[in-house]
């Protein structure tokens, strides 16, 4: 194998060698350590984490691992400590911290998130292209401890020896013991192998014998499919598919179907044609694993290994459909189904005969056996191709005859977003070109809001085909309330999701906050023009509780369809997108799309004549129980407080910038700057330090004069004057600041800036702006003894631990000054 470093391991894969790269135990105690912070303060994080401590069996030191869980619905958010799917950490004999068991970056499916697009994806990404076929059974990972131990996981767990019926890692330990007798190899040569390789072995178990899925296998055709190596490294790095399959040829796992193509259009042509059956060389398949590399912005980010999944709808749904209709109806509940309604209901008529006839068969099917085996049965009943059964109702109609199902009444449209998404717009878009009905979450008041709200919506379907839910619905308790209601009052309404998907959280929060100020009072409880202060918090509090739509768990399964909006496109986007949307889904709903003409006009009414009927005061929540604080009206509210004065600068200049001057430096130098990427610790906003309060003492005449700017009271010049006037105190004007050096330690990275603005005075020894830190015990202060080390000690010596770089141009950006107040 060849030796490189951390850095160039992505590169090697490339190269086709197997790549290679020693843990950074600094790098791995990193990543714990924001692990560990995320454990204890999930508030505070945002997201859950949960850490498990499992012993490993038969370990000669009695070593133990650590196994850190996140939540699915969390991977999309963009401030996660690690995107591995499955992450085992240890600590050796001298304490060191290493990763052990190393996942797959959750990768998603196409158009599932903003990255996945198939815009996104040809713009972003390079071949080759490696399509692996989407195994259909669970993970197991296998990796090698210091001891000598194999040790293996299924995505969670470790296994137990004393549960072994239900366990996938016992399973999974079970099969590769076979395996490796079979080859004439032991369990330790195997974790020798991969510790020397600080590799984890990523294998699919497929074994009908042991636990039925949707798609079979057969004897001959089960056991451990491999079908990743990855190194054990905080950041995402593989083999490529080749060095795989040959890995698998050695140690006896089975391999995956690979198919490798150089064209992003070759690629997509080719799924499609295949999702037409969901069939790929004569056998049902889930779909593909496509294994490619990745840039976010190419041309001045470096591409990484990335995968994307395309995931063939039918028969796959319908199979999984059957299944959990059957698990209903074993258990006595009503089964719950959204499509193929009229092959559904003849499956279930032929289950419940044989479930009668074999009480053994319900029991095996609980412990997922016979699950295959039923719905072949029914298949060969009906003389009917699994492709055929799902286009059933397509080629003979919902009641067998022939024509598509028709639904042209009763249908709720149900927003999951946040605020200033545009989902009012959209909806009075609607109203206008469809006469749907409108209901307005904020137009209900008292107490038992939801149950009313619901009652409201249900009332106007007697009026109206198809009626807009407008609230927001961002937590799935709010989206359980209103399908839980409907369902139960209304059983054969349907139910679609408008859902704003929330996977690029800084940009959806710039253009919300641009919209809801642009919007000013208009707006029954957001008064953007008078309460701004309110208005960010409350703002800040929906993006921050915002629970993605997840329509493979209750209560999101409970949608009849999704039609998936951006929320940081306009409204007239957004409005075409569910118009077209429906007429597919719905063609009797909405017969024909609009021209273009039409839904403009629309957008213009909604934006043109919509007035709220009603205006909420905002409630001051400072009291504990979200109560309205009472006090005595003679008494203010205390003022806040300027915490300090800063010039803001382009956030694009500075990363664009940062990403030049480390192109043609040392792997080394570079290295604090990917460790900060990788750990999402660069800021999202920059800016210099003007003077910060602290600093009031020394230079009271300043803080006097930036605190009277701040609170637009200055006597000072015309143009100072002005600019508050014209911008409410926030933003005082515009500032050009330098960008002359990048310096940094192991700790903290920043800017070297000089304010070119005589009207403007930084205080600080070095004007500077913070790029990063290494976790949230470095505070961003830190840069100003950073900085002082270096102006005292000269050129950086290979001791002090110092990077320099100078800034080709010493580039001018235009910034902003602002005042930020004390929270």
């Amino acid at each position: 194998m060849d030796q490189v470093t951390s850095g160039e391991a992505a590169k090697a894969v490339q190269e086709m060698t197997a790549p290679y790269a020693a843990q950074d135990s600094h790098e791995t105690a990193e990543l714990l350590h924001a692990l560990e912070e995320a454990t204890r303060s999930k508030r505070k994080a945002g997201f859950s984490i949960k850490k498990t401590r499992f012993e490993v069996k038969n370990s000669p030191s009695q070593l133990s691992v650590d196994s850190w869980r996140m939540q699915d619905w969390d991977y999309k958010r963009p401030d996660l400590p690690t995107y591995a799917r499955g992450l085992f950490t240890s600590r050796g004999k001298h304490g060191t911290p290493e990763i052990v068991v190393r996942g797959y970056d959750k990768f998603f499916n196409v158009n599932e998130v903003n990255e996945t697009k198939w815009e996104n994806i040809e713009y972003r990404t390079k071949g080759p292209y490696e399509l692996t076929l989407k195994e259909n059974g669970c993970i197991i990972f296998v990796s090698g401890l210091e001891d000598d131990t194999l040790l293996v996981c299924s995505k969670h767990s470790t296994g137990d020896r004393s549960d072994v019926d239900v366990s996938h890692a016992s399973a999974g330990e079970r099969r590769l013991e076979a395996q490796l007798q079979r080859i004439g190899r032991t369990k330790r040569d195997l974790a020798r192998e991969l510790r020397k390789r600080n590799v984890t072995a990523v294998a699919e178990l497929c074994d009908d014998s042991f636990e039925e899925h949707i798609l079979a296998y057969t004897p001959d055709k089960a056991g451990l499919y491999l079908h990743g190596m990855n190194l054990n490294l905080p950041h995402f790095a593989t083999y490529p598919s080749s060095l795989v399959q040959q890995f698998a040829d050695e140690w006896g796992f089975l391999k995956t179907g690979l198919t490798v193509m150089d064209d992003i259009t070759t690629v997509r042509k080719f799924l499609e044609e295949v999702a037409e059956t969901g069939a790929h060389e004569g056998r049902d398949v889930e779909g593909f694993v496509i294994r490619c590399r990745m840039s976010p912005k190419p041309g001045t980010h470096p591409y990484q290994d990335w995968f994307f999944k395309y995931k063939f709808e039918e028969p796959y749904l319908m199979y999984r459909q059957w299944r959990e209709c059957t698990k209903a109806l074993i258990a006595g509940k009503p089964p719950r189904y959204k499509k193929h309604a009229k092959i559904t209901e003849e499956y279930m008529l032929y289950a419940r005969k044989r479930l009668a006839a074999d009480p053994r068969l319900g029991k095996l099917y609980n412990q997922n056996h016979g699950i295959i085996a039923l719905r072949e049965d029914f298949l060969a009943f009906k003389n009917l191709k699994g492709s055929d059964a799902a286009a059933f109702e397509e080629l003979h109609g919902n009641d067998g005859t022939g024509g598509k199902t028709e639904v042209g009444k009763d249908v709720i449209l149900v927003p999951i977003a946040t605020i200033g998404c545009g989902k009012t717009t959209v909806g009075l878009g609607l109203v206008h070109l469809f006469d749907f009905g409108h209901v307005q979450n904020d137009n209900i008041t008292g107490s038992k809001r939801p149950p009313r709200f619901t009652r409201a919506v249900l009332d106007q379907l007697r009026d109206h085909r198809a009626v807009v839910a407008d609230r927001n619905n961002a937590q799935r308790h709010e989206r359980k309330q209103i399908i839980t209601d409907v369902k139960q009052q209304h059983m054969s309404a349907r139910l679609v999701a408008l859902n704003f998907v929330h996977d690029d959280i800084e940009t959806i929060r710039r253009v919300t906050h641009e919209r809801i100020f642009a919007r000013g009072d208009n707006h029954q409880t957001i008064h953007a023009a008078s309460e701004q202060g309110k208005v960010v918090g409350i703002m800040e509090g929906f993006i921050n509780r915002f629970e993605p739509l997840d329509t493979d768990r209750a209560p999101d399964d409970g949608f009849d369809a999704v039609i998936d909006l951006d929320p940081t496109a306009g409204s007239r986007t957004n409005l075409e997108t569910v118009v077209r949307e429906l007429h597919r889904i719905y063609p009797s709903l909405v017969p024909e799309v609009p021209s273009a003409e039409d839904m403009d006009a629309a957008i213009k009414s909604a934006i043109e004549e919509y007035s709220p009927d009603l205006h909420h005061k905002i409630p001051d929540r400072s009291k504990k129980g979200g109560k309205e604080a009472q006090q005595p009206q003679a008494k203010k509210a205390k003022e806040k407080q300027l915490e300090y004065m800063a010039v803001d600068v382009p956030a694009k200049d500075v990363t664009a910038l940062i990403e030049k001057t480390l192109r043609g430096a040392a792997p080394e130098q570079a290295r604090f700057y990917r460790q900060l990427q990788q750990t999402r610790r660069v800021q999202a906003r920059f800016h210099v330090t003007l003077m910060h309060r602290a600093s009031a003492k020394e230079h009271p005449q300043l803080w006097e004069r930036y605190v009277a700017l701040s609170k637009g009271t200055s006597t000072g010049t015309e143009g100072e004057a002005k600019a508050v006037q014209t911008l409410g105190g926030a933003e005082l004007g515009p500032c050009d600041v330098q960008l002359e050096r990048l310096v940094c330690d192991d700790r903290v990275m920043a800017l070297v800036a000089r304010v070119l603005d005589e009207n403007w005075t930084c205080v600080n020894r070095v004007a500077h702006v913070t790029v990063g830190t290494r976790d949230d015990g470095v505070k961003p202060r830190e840069s100003n003894d950073l900085l002082a080390r270096w102006l005292d000690e000269g050129a950086p010596s290979a001791d002090s631990g110092i990077v320099d770089l100078g800034i080709e141009g010493r580039p001018v950006v235009r910034g902003t000054v602002r005042g930020v107040l004390s929270r």
